[in-house]
């Protein structure tokens, strides 16, 4: 299991941005392709009123559409909660529904607040969700490919091993930053020049956004706005690309 601690500042810092942000930061790393390291459409934000979340997956494979071997609803959620403490940081639960299409729900108010209260900062589902309203009063972040009403025959076949949700293989120990737009995984050994880098990022994007909303209607100074952020934004990708190189060395 991938166990890199990313310190509890860095994950404040990288709370304060959008994912969107942090996936464009993480490009100018040049460490991965760009159309690696996310999850694809299928998963969405069922609460996208919340603020990111960033965590630590605690992954898991589950199925609803037949009974348990031990004939227990929620089967294996016991251990699932006790093996949070294996995480080097804040869980974020990461579920494989096997069943295809979904049969059930593989969350609802139970499970989320179980999560909660055991740490757990959010919850990702290749299944459906359900209790909607109950856990957006716990305004927990929750991610899914739909909602079903049913929990039918809910239970966990395999914890802490890797799943792939989204198109994205997880691993226990992956950091995940997630919000409104998505979810993306989160280098751990380039994470806090990510925090860092965020913010120049975001002010370099400003430099054609506050044109739009202050400057004249003038096409050329707007193509000069825009040639001016493209600039900042390479070169903090020229200096970011010489860190991934060595953090990752």
């Amino acid at each position: 299991m991938p166990a890199r601690e990313i310190p509890p500042q860095t994950l404040e810092r990288l709370r304060q941005y959008d994912t969107p942000t942090i996936a464009n930061v993480i490009e100018l790393f040049g460490l991965r392709p760009r159309h690696a390291g996310y999850m694809d459409a299928r998963i969405r934000a069922l609460f996208p009123e919340l603020p990111p979340a960033v965590g630590c997956a605690s992954t898991a494979a589950m199925r609803t559409a037949f009974p348990p071997p031990g004939g227990a609803a929620y089967a294996g959620l016991e251990e699932q909660l006790r093996r949070f403490q294996e995480l080097p940081g804040p869980p974020f639960v990461v579920i494989q529904d096997l069943d295809d299409p979904a049969v059930a729900a593989t969350f609802g108010e139970v499970m989320c607040t179980s999560y909660q209260a055991f740490g757990a900062v959010g919850i990702i589902s290749s299944g459906a969700g359900r209790d909607l309203d109950q856990v957006r009063r716990l305004r927990f972040p929750a991610f899914a490919a739909g909602v079903i009403c049913a929990h039918a025959y809910p239970h966990i076949v395999s914890i802490h091993q890797p799943v792939r949700v989204g198109g994205l293989a997880v691993e226990a120990g992956d950091w995940l930053h997630a919000d409104a737009n998505g979810v993306t995984n989160i280098p751990a050994e380039i994470a806090s020049e990510v925090a860092e880098a965020a913010a120049e990022y975001a002010a370099a994007e400003a430099v054609i956004l506050e044109f739009l909303k202050t400057g004249p209607r003038d096409a050329a100074r707007y193509a000069e706005a825009r040639r001016e952020s493209a600039r900042r934004i390479e070169e903090l990708g020229r200096r970011l690309r010489g860190k991934g190189r060595a953090s990752m060395a």
